[in-house]
Parts: structure tokens; C-alpha cells; sequence
């Protein structure tokens, strides 16, 4: 009789263990956690967890507590559409991610078959949401600012501040790094400066010798690079050891360490283009101050990550379900998502409204907004 009812008492454990695991909500976080831009996949990864962390202790989500899922596409498209897959098929309907546009966008199609939300907290390229629309996918989101929008922002304060100068634009050739600097490109052009040159490279090369020597014969006295943080690095370092200096322009992918720690002294007056400093947002103060204290410091896409999160958090509680579509829905209907980047509207294709911008320049290993 004891045995019975000690099985029994272990069985109603079980049951009970199951049960609330399965009225936990998991929210899938997909990045380049491993490989070069490595260190981007953490900031998501921090952003998320902490995210969690918070909302969960104050209750989670209708009562619900969130689980954060963590996948790894290495910036890759092929990778990243074999992930979108296995997320589904977990069914996992909230995605946090992806990073790279590159990436996103045909993981996008995955998504939105399958009716999941994808809230994307770092890729700029416009194709994403514009396809989507045009699609009649609605639960294609970012929360993040468009290429054309930085273009817009930058391209013309390019063509005003560097009038009659030797201006190069040169890119990676991803979905990201050429979407950025065609966009920079236009509006610079249309703010009446026209470049001495116009490139693509080869991402991952080691040796950038000849295009330093063909930038240093057309005398470039600045350069516009849309791509990431290794190559930027190296192109610098490279022309420092010819003797030969301009001034680097860059999309907001280089608001890491990393970028130093790869550049070097070379690095020094570096600018680049991010949303006006997450940080700086008292609805961070919090959020910040408790990232740091775990041994993180919150750049970059961290706090975009963090406001995805929220995002899908409040809509599931704006919309009363977990239904992707309704929440999607939700999230479109006019009204702010207090984040940590502040109150965020979305448009009908799911972009964020009223995005604003800081010109940020490295000095000595660090970041910060320059008067414009």
C-alpha cells in the first residue's frame, strides 16, 4: 500500500512537472552564434535571455512562463533556412532573429508558410518586409531600422560634409553590406557627390593589399564600406601599414569590441551609423544596469534583441493568444510597445515607425554619438 502510494505521489509529480512544461511558451532565438560575427549571436542571446528573465519574474505571459530556444545559423542562408525548418517542426512559433539579412530573408518563407512570427531585431534590408507585404505574409516583422532609412540619414550628410572629396563605396556583396552602401550610395549621389569608385569584395579574405594600393592611387579621403567588422578591421590595419589614412564610414555593424580588437590603433575616428543609443533610454536604465552586472556589456543588437522579447510578450497579452497572426495583428494596430528602446510602433509591413539615428565615432577602444 505504501509503495502504491508512493508511485502514485510520484506520478502526480510527473504529471504535474508536464503539465506546467507544457504551459510554458518558448520563443526561438536564431543568430550566428558560432563563426565570425560571432559576438552579434551573443548579443542576441544575452538580449533574449535577459528579456526572459525579467518578464518571467514578474509573472511571464498570461501566466505563462517563457523559454528561450537558441539556434545557430552562422550567417548563412542555407544553414539559416535548415534551422527555420527545425524550428517549425518544433513547433516553435516565435522567432527572435535572424541577424543577417542575408539570412533572414529566405528564412523569412519558412516562417511565414508556416504561419510562425518573425521578429527580426537586426536585418536592415529592405526586401524582407517589402516581399513579405507584397506576399501577404503579415507575420514578417523587424524590430530594427531599414537600409533605405539609414541611406536616407547618412547619404546626404556624406555628400554636404565631404563635398569635393574622393569618396569610395565599397561592399560585400551580402544581401546587407551591398543593400546598405546601394542605399548610401543613391542618397549621397542625389545630395550631389558622386564617388571615385564603386567595389565589391570578397568577404572573409585576409589580404586587402590591392585594394589599398588602388584606393590610395585615387586618393579616396573617405570610404563608405557596407559589410562587417573582420574585413573593416583588416582593411584598415592594411592601409595604416602603407602609410595611407581616410576616413571609414560604416552601417551599424561594427558597434562591437570586436571592431577594435581586430583594428587596432587603425581604427581611430572610425563612424559609424546606429539608432539613436539604447542605452542612453532611461526605460533601459534597468535592463542595463542588470546585464552589466552579469559580466555583459549590452551593445549593439542586445537591447533590440531584448525589445523583441517584449514585444512578443505584450502582443500575446494585447491579443489574448498565442496565435502568431493575431498577435502579428496586434502589433500593427497603432498603439506603442513599451520597450527598452523606447515605445515602438509598427506599420502595416511591419516596420518600426520614426526610427532615429546617432553618428557614432571609436576613440581609444570606444564608442559614442558625435554632434552632427
Amino acid at each position: 500500500m505504501i509503495k502504491k502510494t508512493l508511485l502514485g505521489a510520484v506520478f502526480a509529480g510527473l504529471m504535474m512537472s508536464a503539465s506546467a512544461y507544457a504551459d510554458d511558451i518558448t520563443f526561438a532565438v536564431v543568430g550566428p552564434m558560432t563563426g565570425q560575427l560571432a559576438n552579434i549571436g551573443d548579443q542576441f542571446r544575452q538580449g533574449a535571455e535577459a528579456a526572459a528573465k525579467a518578464i518571467n519574474e514578474k509573472g511571464g505571459v498570461m501566466g505563462r512562463q517563457i523559454k528561450i530556444s537558441v539556434e545557430d545559423d552562422v550567417c548563412d542562408p542555407k544553414q539559416a533556412v535548415s534551422v527555420a525548418n527545425r524550428i517549425v517542426a518544433n513547433s516553435i512559433m516565435f522567432i527572435d532573429g535572424h541577424a543577417c539579412s542575408g539570412s533572414s530573408i529566405p528564412a523569412s518563407a519558412v516562417y511565414a508558410e508556416s504561419g510562425a512570427l518573425m521578429m527580426s531585431p537586426a536585418s536592415s534590408n529592405p526586401v524582407l518586409t517589402d516581399d513579405a507585404a507584397a506576399k501577404g505574409w503579415p507575420t514578417i516583422m523587424r524590430l530594427y531600422t531599414r537600409d533605405d532609412a539609414q541611406g536616407a540619414f547618412i547619404g546626404p550628410w556624406i555628400a554636404k560634409k565631404y563635398a569635393g572629396k574622393n569618396v569610395v563605396i565599397l561592399h560585400d556583396k551580402s544581401a546587407y553590406g551591398q543593400g546598405v552602401a546601394d542605399a548610401v550610395k543613391a542618397t549621397m549621389n542625389e545630395g550631389g557627390l558622386k564617388e571615385v569608385m564603386y567595389e565589391g569584395i570578397n568577404a572573409g579574405e585576409k589580404d586587402y593589399s590591392a585594394l589599398v594600393t588602388k584606393m590610395k592611387e585615387l586618393k579616396a579621403d573617405v570610404v563608405y564600406f557596407g559589410g562587417y567588422h573582420p574585413e573593416a578591421g583588416l582593411m584598415l590595419r592594411q592601409s595604416a601599414e602603407q602609410g595611407f589614412k581616410f576616413q571609414l564610414i560604416m552601417p551599424d555593424s561594427i558597434a562591437s569590441p570586436e571592431f577594435w580588437q581586430i583594428a587596432g590603433p587603425a581604427g581611430e575616428g572610425t563612424m559609424f551609423v546606429f539608432p539613436s543609443d539604447p542605452q542612453a533610454k532611461p526605460e533601459a536604465k534597468e535592463a542595463v544596469e542588470k546585464i552589466k552586472a552579469g559580466g555583459f556589456v549590452p551593445e549593439g543588437f542586445t537591447l533590440f534583441s531584448y525589445a523583441t522579447i517584449q514585444a512578443f510578450a505584450q502582443g500575446i497579452e494585447r491579443a489574448g493568444s498565442d496565435d502568431p497572426m493575431k498577435v502579428a495583428e496586434a502589433l500593427k494596430n497603432g498603439q506603442p510597445i513599451q520597450t527598452v528602446v523606447g515605445d515602438v510602433t509598427f506599420d502595416e509591413k511591419g516596420d518600426l515607425k520614426n526610427a532615429s539615428y546617432d553618428i557614432n565615432q571609436w576613440h581609444d577602444g570606444k564608442y559614442a554619438p558625435i554632434a552632427q
